[in-house]
């Protein structure tokens, strides 16, 4: 019996620095675990500021650094990614104020923040590290990191 893959969207605001991190290094941890056939993952971002480009070469050398290929393209999240998705995972509040808000009614997604998915986060957010030095890209991905190992943890869970 072959399983429906779980599909997961990761949104940031340009899709250039934390979301497409996060795919990679989802993807990563997924398939370490021998997992990676049980997702089907893409990351888009809330505006098309940067559509068709590929991710900040900041995010794709600390990816590098940590044995990550980022090469995803930046899109913008689209109406019809509120049913194509089962979650769709935020990086910050305000994303996901704004995907709530575009989402509408009777959508199949489920809207979550990324860091819910680690229990010792204090903060909810995940700091945009766009315009600010290379070490904030470092600090991004050592907050990512956690967050998609509990991420894999929850989605790997049987159900209760």
């Amino acid at each position: 019996m072959t399983q429906t893959p779980v599909r997961l969207l990761f949104v940031c605001s340009g899709n250039i620095c934390r979301s497409p991190l996060a795919e990679a290094l989802f993807l990563s941890l997924a398939d370490k675990a021998g997992e990676a056939g049980r997702y089907l993952v893409d990351s888009a971002g809330t505006h098309g500021y940067h559509e068709g480009e590929p991710a900040d070469p900041r995010t794709r050398r600390v990816g590098r650094r940590h044995g990550l290929d980022v090469k995803s393209r930046a899109r913008p999240v689209k109406d019809d990614d509120f049913d194509r998705f089962d979650l769709i995972i935020a990086m910050d509040r305000g994303h996901r104020r704004e995907l709530l808000a575009r989402s509408g009614s009777g959508r199949t997604a489920e809207i979550r923040l990324m860091r819910e998915f680690d229990p010792s986060a204090r903060d909810l957010d995940v700091a945009d590290p766009y315009y600010g030095g290379e070490e904030g890209f470092e600090t991004m991905y050592s907050v990512l990191e956690p967050a998609c190992r509990g991420l894999l943890e929850y989605l790997s869970a049987p159900p209760s």
